[in-house]
């Protein structure tokens, strides 16, 4: 069995996250956040790095597995030599602990990478070590999927290595879908959503296989309901990239890229997105391949890409299928309103007294039960840059539907005022409008009278004069006009999380005339506050001193 050493001076782990943030090692833009994650990790002392345990993961792989399918030149089963990409992940899931000596850090693993990377031997690896090396009594290790023959895939490939193993082949009993270790009473399945497969489980570890085929989160759901009562349970997503945005996999998917790029915390949730930058086209350019495929040249060859490349160019109908499978490409998603970087970009708070006397316009989007009502300001600088600020209220109710938003860290930072029972309190958030509207002299505020009529005469009463202002593509221009702004940064904001985290959820889907309005991908994902900015941004237009100019370009 894999024995504990001691660790060299830069693991592994370290030296890739270095080589990728450096440009060292090509890599796409959501693995360069991942290994920015870990070297911010390194330094932050809530989390402790366990290099030994971390070691001891990659010598269990490297001197006690043997891979099924590969041959050294003697004909005998080769060592699974960890890749560089390997060694970070296998090393992260394992070496993260929540102090010294204490429980793992991961408890959920997103992995998506090119077809033929070996994510399924790696993958079967990490069942292996959970099933002989955690000392977890009663572990149950399970390959799971929503069909049986899927299910299969990995635990083959885990039934492989444990029979060709010098240490495994007498210490685990291989049976009919079953890998057993005696000393532990601990075992490996596959399992699947047939028959009633994945009820009653108390999983260690779970491995899903191919998430993107996953019809629903029936299995994901299912086979993590058992966990509650292990001390590290692990949870394993392998995939290639998917085309169905209400998925599972398109969620999962999703909240990897947010947590990598700290819109959303989640400390336990570890993320490996390969995927390409924003211009490469592997169609054209095969430099940009690595960034999909990290295997590139070892299992897999440039000579298979260049045959797909080929078939992708030569038969339209297999280009999508290309561009999904091989080069990590979500063939159906849409365009995201606003990236996240290029909102983190301008970020730049401004003083209140820097505010006061100047023009300043008003967006209110309000929700009915468990949504965000939302209100935007905008004011325009002498410099000729927009400045936004924002706040939102929801329900109590709605935060116990979904408990796992940070609702208290986005009060915290003075965006959300939560409010009692299971309705928008429309008294509050009235009072709150008019008092931000008189304070900072308001010259218009947009609302939508579908929803806010009776306090937009209210307000008008008050003196605050009200907008109709309809959402949809009537908001072209707007959209526009922001989307320009924040990638020139003519805008800037305050830098508060819960508006990042609407920006971030907003999409843009187009209209015959090529008109844009706003979108998401999944009902959980809130933008309300983009609506309510898109809506102040319409009356901010009319005030602006390139209103021509900027009106000709979005209406083009």
């Amino acid at each position: 069995m894999a024995k504990r050493r001691a660790s060299v001076a830069v693991h592994r782990a370290d030296a890739y996250a270095a080589d990728v943030v450096a440009g060292r090692v090509v890599a796409g833009p959501l693995v360069r956040l991942a290994c920015a994650r870990h070297q911010r990790d390194r330094s932050n002392a809530r989390w402790h790095w366990d290099a030994d345990a971390a070691d001891h993961a990659l010598a269990f792989f490297e001197t006690v597995l043997r891979l099924p399918d590969v041959t050294d030149e003697d004909g005998q089963p080769r060592p699974f030599i960890l890749q560089p990409w390997q060694a970070f992940i296998v090393g992260s899931l394992f070496g993260w602990k929540h102090h010294a000596g204490g429980p793992r850090r991961y408890q959920d693993a997103y992995i998506e990478v090119g077809k033929g990377s070996g994510k399924s031997p790696m993958a079967a690896g990490i069942g292996l070590y959970g099933l002989v090396m955690d000392g977890e009594l009663s572990a149950e290790i399970y390959s799971a999927a929503t069909s049986q023959d899927q299910a299969r895939v990995v635990w083959r490939d885990a039934e492989g290595m444990a029979q060709l193993s010098p240490d495994l082949r007498d210490a685990v009993e291989c049976s009919v879908s079953n890998l057993a270790y005696a000393p532990t009473r601990s075992f490996f399945r596959p399992v699947s959503s047939e028959h009633r497969g994945l009820d009653g489980k108390r999983p260690h570890m779970g491995i899903l296989d191919e998430l993107h085929e996953h019809p629903n989160a029936q299995v994901t759901t299912k086979i993590r309901a058992g966990r509650k009562g292990r001390k590290q349970p692990l949870f394993v997503e392998i995939t290639n990239s998917g085309y169905d945005l209400t998925s599972i996999c398109w969620q999962h998917h999703e909240k990897s890229r947010k947590v990598l790029e700290q819109v959303i915390a989640d400390d336990q949730w570890f993320a490996y997105v390969c995927g390409l930058d924003d211009g490469d086209d592997p169609l054209k350019d095969a430099a940009c391949w690595i960034k999909a495929n990290p295997n590139l040249g070892v299992s897999i060859q440039p000579s298979y890409l260049e045959s797909q490349v080929r078939a992708a160019r030569d038969v339209p109908s297999e280009t999508n299928l290309v561009l999904r499978l091989n080069f990590c490409v979500w063939t159906r998603a849409q365009a995201r309103f606003i990236p996240s970087e290029q909102w983190a970009a301008c970020k730049g708070p401004m003083p209140d007294d820097a505010l006061v006397g100047l023009p300043c316009y008003a967006g209110l989007d309000l929700g009915e039960t468990d949504d965000f009502s939302a209100f935007a300001l905008v004011w325009l600088i002498d410099d000729g840059r927009w400045y936004v600020r924002g706040r939102c209220w929801i329900p109590d109710a709605a935060t116990v539907a979904k408990p796992d938003r940070p609702y208290r860290a986005w009060q915290d930072e003075g965006t959300l005022t939560v409010t009692d029972g299971n309705q928008a309190d429309y008294d509050l958030i009235e009072a709150d409008v008019l008092e931000a509207c008189q304070s900072w002299g308001v010259r218009q505020l947009a609302y939508d009278k579908r929803f806010a009529e009776h306090m937009a005469q209210h307000l008008t009463g008050a003196g605050i004069e009200c907008v109709d202002t309809p959402q949809g593509y009537q908001l072209n221009a707007a959209l526009r006009e922001l989307s320009r702004r924040v990638k020139s940064q003519a805008l800037a904001h305050d830098d508060r999380a819960l508006m990042a985290w609407h920006i971030d959820n907003a999409t843009t889907r187009t209209g015959r005339e090529k008109q844009i309005r706003l979108d998401k991908d999944a009902p959980g994902d809130k933008m309300d506050w983009a609506a309510a900015l898109a809506m102040a941004a319409s009356r901010a237009l009319l005030d602006t001193a390139d209103t021509t100019d900027s009106l000709m370009t979005t209406w083009g």
